[in-house]
């Protein structure tokens, strides 16, 4: 269920998470029936090879709404996903993009609207204790959301795990 829990299952099926067992069931074979490879013989490869990628998607997302234990896991996957997102990200920043600050002992990077995004020495430090404490993999990526100074807008900084720093 990881592939899963990165795309939004419901919006595959072009349903809601507040739609009944039946209606989705309704919707998932609806698009079955629309992309199922046996009802695309004759047309273009490309065009079957789209259609056997789209069915192929919305046979996992059904295979775990359909199941009332699995459905409620993956919902509760997503809302613990929304409650950890307090802000909008804007995008995606690598901690090797940023700026190193020797006398503050931050990283920084710039915000379009003039302001900055701080993240500490001390932060990345702490977060990589508690990955290594989880017992997380060499090359695994990790990172937190961090906030302009300035405005609203938050990015998501990454780094590699086990990385030194500075």
């Amino acid at each position: 269920m990881c592939d899963a829990a990165q795309k939004d299952l419901y919006a595959v099926l072009g349903a809601s998470s507040a739609d009944s067992a039946q209606q989705l069931r309704q919707r998932y074979q609806q698009l079955a029936l629309q992309y199922h490879p046996d009802r695309l013989g004759g047309e273009a490869s490309s065009e079957v090879e789209s259609a056997v990628k789209k069915f192929l998607e919305v046979d996992a997302a059904w295979r775990i709404l359909s199941d009332q234990d699995t459905r409620r896991q993956y919902d509760l996957q997503r809302r613990a996903q929304e409650l950890k997102q307090d802000w909008p990200v804007d995008c995606t920043v690598c901690l090797d993009d940023m700026t190193w600050d020797q006398d503050e002992s931050v990283y920084t990077y710039s915000c379009r609207c003039g302001g900055g995004f701080i993240v500490s020495e001390e932060e990345t430090q702490r977060r990589q204790q508690d990955d290594e404490q989880e017992g997380t993999e060499e090359g695994e990526h990790r990172g937190v959301v961090v906030c302009c100074d300035t405005c609203s807008l938050s990015v998501y900084v990454t780094w590699s795990l086990h990385r030194k720093t500075c």
